[in-house]
């Protein structure tokens, strides 16, 4: 006779987690389609078109059109089984969710609403940084995000009621970053509680052009 293998209780845990999650999600709280686009497709990137199917079945949705509202709790289902199926692909379900979050910002930034957001940074990452509450505006329903500097080229973007594990943000948030041309950045989240956290972000400046070295002066020799 076989043994049966126990679900570990980290396994429990994070399943619990998500649960919560869900619970705390309302009819009004909603995220637009091509985050559920960017799951799907890295899902088939990682693991192909079976595994897709997989993910789609957590939902009751059959369709998503990009710029479409859905229920955050069909998008929590879906990234529930979709970090579960890539963990093995990326060595933890952590790095799958930032796989996903960064494959969701690529699909966002290609679109007429992403194009317009990285415009209006013109290039700058202070600029981005400080546009970021506005940009998640575009994408969600819900939750509260503000931005406190503490240097020149370091924040902390902090979150309020807003549903996904900080990993997926950790990944969204280095996407960004890269795309409007910022030199190593680096994003550290920390959970505040159920539903807020906070990410550190920083990223190195650009080097600065020495100042060409004075001309040695002409010596007279007599």
């Amino acid at each position: 006779m076989q043994a049966q293998v126990k679900p570990s209780r980290e396994a429990g845990h994070v399943d619990a987690d998500w649960a919560v999650r869900r619970m705390a999600a309302t009819e009004q709280d909603t995220a637009r389609g091509m985050f559920f686009l960017g799951v799907l497709e890295t899902v088939r990137t990682g693991l192909g078109d079976e595994a897709v199917v997989t993910c789609r079945g957590a939902t009751d949705e059959r369709r998503f059109v990009g710029f479409f509202n859905y229920p955050v709790s069909s998008f929590l289902k879906m990234a529930q089984v979709a970090s579960r199926v890539l963990a093995p692909r990326w060595g933890g379900a952590d790095e799958a969710l930032r796989q996903m979050g960064m494959q969701a910002t690529r699909s966002f930034l290609e679109s007429a609403v992403g194009r317009t957001f990285l415009l209006l940074a013109a290039g700058d990452t202070r600029k981005l940084v400080s546009n970021l509450p506005s940009g998640y505006q575009m994408a969600v329903s819900y939750g509260e995000r503000s931005v406190e500097w503490k240097g020149e080229s370091e924040a902390l973007f902090v979150m309020r009621r807003d549903f996904m594990p900080a990993p997926y943000h950790e990944g969204v948030l280095r996407e960004v970053l890269t795309m409007v041309g910022a030199r190593n950045p680096r994003i550290q989240g920390r959970k505040l509680g159920l539903l807020d956290t906070e990410y550190h972000i920083t990223w190195d400046l650009p080097l600065a052009l020495r100042p060409p070295s004075p001309a040695m002066p002409w010596r007279l020799f007599q």
